[in-house]
């Protein structure tokens, strides 16, 4: 049975690996175009935290980290001028190159063992659900202080 330490002791040494394959994937889909404003190492370093401290989050369930962790990610690319729909997709895409991975490593014998990675499934989309909706009001916060930068300089 995939138990949650082994399924996070997985994706933490496998982290990098995560990481460069989800950069690869951002670069390459037609629905990131705009990411190129992004650097590799920012995206890459954004994605290898969310992998190596997501397992933090099953075991504790800190919506406090995770709300401050996403709202920058969203500023950060608001500031960028990313749209929005593109740092939603690349979360998508953060999630789906997750599942991609457990399903190489995920050894399920018995019936009970599926009932147990169904409940880490759902604890997972969870996380990137809180993390897509922490984004947006991070990217939204954003988009407000700089337009009140704007309003003060031409004021």
């Amino acid at each position: 049975m995939m138990t949650l330490y082994r399924l996070v002791r997985l994706i933490e040494t496998h982290s990098n690996e995560l990481a460069s394959c989800l950069l690869n994937r951002v670069r390459s889909s037609e629905a990131t175009p705009d990411y190129y404003v992004v650097s590799d190492e920012d995206l890459k370093e954004r994605v290898y935290g969310i992998y190596r401290h997501l397992g933090d989050w099953l075991i504790t369930r800190d919506e406090v980290d995770l709300e401050q962790r996403y709202e920058k990610i969203g500023a950060r690319r608001a500031k960028q001028e990313v749209p929005f729909s593109q740092v939603a997709w690349a979360i998508v895409l953060t999630k789906d190159n997750l599942w991609e991975f457990l399903k190489l490593h995920s050894e399920m014998d018995r019936p009970v063992e599926v009932f147990g990675e169904l409940e880490m499934l759902q604890m997972l989309d969870m996380f990137f659900d809180r993390a897509i909706y922490f984004a947006a009001v991070g990217y939204e916060k954003a988009h407000a202080e700089m337009d009140a930068e704007t309003m003060r300089a031409t004021a």
